[in-house]
């Protein structure tokens, strides 16, 4: 068994190796000239002639546009282009990687010679062997919806999309306002061939419209910020997003919402009742169940952004995680959702599973190679990379929590309160380097009395830990309630990858949760 103290030791001379044939997206050539398959035929032959027992090339193009304005104008305004290919060897049981931004034959294979070295020279230090599990040939095509492509609209109409948004929220009246907008989408596109006969080719595009508010009351100088992540959150979609008045709307409502807080009466610290709204419960299931499933977190091998995980191995099929409305899935394959993909980087097709059961702590986050680690026969589409330059590792797919089975709408479950907060918007948060202890705020709170939301309330976090929180939970809204939010830069590993992901979830009840007022 391969310790901490020993991986450590190990990947530093792998993280090393990896990062030295780890170039920049400043340094990328012209598309290829020649056709892809015959492109990925020349690096999977040099790394087999080079002693590789499992190769895979893979080339992508990354197209970005990004918009950015202050108030009523815009302040700046970029689009990129980035085109390159990674190679990934499995020589005498361990990984080599190299990247390259050329995109000849000969700069293909030489990438693929040197992912080879790599992986030999890696064989020495690593005590683990990698063992595949098997799969399904991946071969075909797959793209995430969208209705329009962006990168085919006139920035004309970007610049007015957004401007229209931020313009709406500006009109808004009753204090001081300052209007921050953005506009980006990602186009990721894929074509990936392996030794085993695999060849896909997938595109992913992802975006979100954003308007950042402040408000400021000038005869007391208060302030208050929000913004439109809960009403046009972060998704595979392309620009229809912006069509239509769904934008301009939220930005009216934002602005709002955040007036309304100025002079809204702090929080009295206490034990409450808490209805969560979805557009702040995602974030909590990011933190408190996404990132302490996943496999290498539990075995200590990743401990970058806030840590390892509380929760064990041992635990799985007997650790309570919460109360038996609980039942969470990861899923790779729900429409529109960040972290959906026809296939991961390893071939292996998007899938779903279940992480917790009606409570029950059932299920954990794992690749194609995490399976053997944990001595199961198939693994899940979990690896990979952010770009072509990056190494492909384990990312966490969308992780959702189920509706409830009964009936049940938000004013109902609000009406059903006689004493509690309703809680709205992602906020600031912590969590502790287990996972486990976690304090979050929101945008949004008002009192709840009497079945009643009442008056505004200010400076409100709310903390537990990932166990009693989630065993509080005695109360779900059902499927017409259900609501997606997500990241599109969730940061993970060193050197440091962007994964973009999705919670669903619907409004819940959590009972005798311990609130206190961040100011106080």
């Amino acid at each position: 068994m391969l310790t901490r103290r020993d991986f450590i030791a190990g990947t530093a001379g792998v993280v090393g190796a990896v990062v030295i044939a780890r170039p920049g997206w400043a340094q990328t050539a012209a598309p290829p000239t020649t056709d892809l398959k015959t492109l990925i035929a020349v690096g999977l032959d040099a790394a087999r002639a080079a002693g590789a027992s499992w190769a895979d090339v893979r080339f992508e193009r990354i197209r970005q546009q990004m918009l950015r304005s202050e108030d009523d104008h815009i302040v700046q305004s970029g689009d990129s282009e980035s085109w390159g290919v990674g190679i990934r060897a499995i020589v005498d049981g361990a990984w080599g990687f190299s990247a390259t931004w050329h995109t000849d034959a000969d700069a293909i294979a030489q990438a693929a010679r040197d992912a080879v070295a790599i992986g030999r020279a890696n064989a020495k230090i690593v005590g683990r062997k990698v063992v595949l599990a098997p799969t399904s040939k991946a071969i075909g095509k797959w793209s995430s919806p969208f209705e329009i492509d962006p990168f085919t609209v006139p920035l004309g109409e970007r610049v007015d999309a957004l401007l229209t948004g931020a313009r709406a929220a500006l009109a808004v009246t009753g204090a001081k306002l300052k209007v921050r907008g953005s506009l980006h989408f990602t186009s990721q596109e894929k074509t990936i061939g392996n030794s085993e006969g695999a060849y896909f080719e997938q595109r992913n595009l992802r975006g979100q419209p954003m308007l950042d508010i402040s408000a400021i009351d000038l005869k007391s100088g208060q302030f208050e910020s929000g913004n439109t992540d809960s009403l046009v959150p972060a998704a595979q979609v392309g620009f229809e997003s912006l069509r239509g008045r769904r934008f301009e709307e939220a930005g009216v409502r934002a602005a709002e919402e955040t007036i309304k807080r100025l002079g809204a009466q702090p929080v009295e610290a206490g034990t409450y009742d808490l209805v969560i709204a979805p557009s702040n419960l995602w974030l909590t299931i990011h933190e408190s169940i996404g990132h302490p499933t996943e496999l290498d977190r539990m075995l200590g091998y990743e401990a970058n952004f806030a840590g390892t995980s509380f929760a064990k191995l041992s635990d799985l099929g007997k650790l309570k995680y919460g109360s038996p409305l609980v039942n969470v899935v990861a899923d790779r394959t729900q429409k529109h959702a960040l972290a959906t993909v026809g296939w991961d980087d390893d071939g292996q097709p998007g899938d779903k599973w279940d992480l917790i059961k009606k409570g029950l702590f059932v299920g954990v986050q794992t690749t194609r190679e995490q399976a053997s680690w944990i001595h199961q026969k198939h693994g899940h589409a979990g690896d990979y990379a952010e770009s072509w330059s990056a190494v492909p590792f384990q990312r966490m797919p969308n992780v959702s929590l189920q509706p409830g089975t009964k009936k049940l709408t938000p004013d109902e479950l609000i009406a059903d309160t006689k004493r509690g907060i309703y809680v709205e918007g992602r906020g600031s948060w912590s969590i502790d380097h287990q996972r486990y202890n976690f304090q979050f705020g929101g945008q949004q709170f008002r009192m709840i009395e009497n079945g009643k939301l009442t008056r505004p309330l200010r400076y409100v976090a709310y903390q537990s830990n990932s166990v009693d929180f989630w065993r509080s939970l005695d109360a779900l809204c059902d499927a017409r309630d259900y609501f997606v939010g997500g990241a599109l830069n969730d940061g993970k590993g060193e050197p440091v990858q962007s994964n973009p992901v999705s919670h669903g979830c619907v409004t819940s009840r959590f009972r005798g949760v311990r609130v206190i007022n961040v100011r106080a």
